[in-house]
């Protein structure tokens, strides 16, 4: 079955973003020129998804107006000749089926699944969390769903990461020679972490692990983890992939550090301000 559907989690308060999160959501902050959710939904749309759904809550108002038609504001730059700058703008709303839906139940990562189970039944999906960025000249995205289409086998990104930041993240382990998770541990200590495989917010799920979902209990902080529930669909005898990151870059964006570097790794990229960028650090090491 081809995966044409997505959800994306949004709910969260972006506390550690704080006072810039106040009264914006932490997925509209700017990389650049576009806000982060405007580069994950342009990897989903790269992949081929045609249907996203928004698991929100009741201040991420701004969010929705992104991914609508501004008819005034698409008015005035026609109107003041920006008729390129127009056509942008009004290409955002054409770019996908937008769906909300408010976000109900526990806390935690595996909390907007449920919220939005009943609009991908019985048919596999991608779950992306919206304040992950996957930075590749190949959408991320489109690389799984093609390994999806190859196996059928659910899967989520992982990358391997530090040492001494194990405790962050979950933690995955594989069976000896493949990429099948054997075991996996949400934000493990450095002693007891299996490896250094950390998942990110790149997953295919499909309704066998939403059922699994459904009955997994509140773990650490009380809270619904996907781990869990990825333990436990592994523990039943399925197959559950890690797929590495390769050639490409995980960008969290959810504390001031990593967000700026997320900033600074885009725009880089940018053939108009990457030069001028590049002067004004080397000027700033010289104070």
């Amino acid at each position: 079955m081809k995966i044409k559907k997505a959800i994306i989690a949004v709910a969260g308060s972006g506390t550690r973003l704080l006072p810039a999160t106040k009264s914006m959501p932490k997925e509209m902050l700017p990389i650049v020129d576009k806000p982060i959710i405007q580069l994950v939904v342009e990897e989903l749309i790269e992949a081929g998804i045609e249907d996203i759904i928004f698991v929100t809550r009741w201040d991420k108002k701004p969010l929705e107006d992104h991914f609508d038609h501004s008819v005034a504001l698409e008015d005035d730059l026609r109107k003041n000749g920006k008729i390129e700058t127009a056509e942008k703008i009004s290409k955002i709303a054409d770019m996908a089926n937008f769906i909300y839906v408010r976000q109900k139940g526990p806390y935690g990562n595996g909390t907007p699944v449920l919220s939005a189970a009943s609009l991908v039944d019985d048919e596999p999906f991608v779950f992306v969390w919206g304040d992950d960025l996957v930075k590749s000249k190949v959408s991320f995205t489109k690389q799984m769903i093609e390994d999806y289409e190859k196996n059928e086998q659910l899967m989520i990104g992982v990358q391997e990461v530090p040492r001494e930041v194990v405790n962050r993240y979950g933690i995955v382990k594989l069976r000896e020679g493949t990429n099948e998770i054997e075991d996996i541990i949400e934000k493990p200590s450095i002693e007891e972490a299996p490896s250094q495989l950390a998942d990110f917010g790149r997953m295919i799920l499909d309704q066998e692990f939403i059922n699994i979902l459904k009955e997994t209990s509140l773990g650490k902080g009380n809270e619904l983890w996907i781990t869990d529930a990825i333990k436990k669909y592994v523990e039943r005898g399925g197959i559950f992939l890690a797929k590495e990151l390769k050639d490409g870059q995980w960008l969290t964006t959810g504390d001031p550090l990593n967000y700026l570097k997320a900033i600074f790794a885009y725009a880089f990229d940018r053939e108009d301000i990457s030069g001028d960028l590049h002067a004004f650090i080397c000027s700033q090491k010289e104070k």
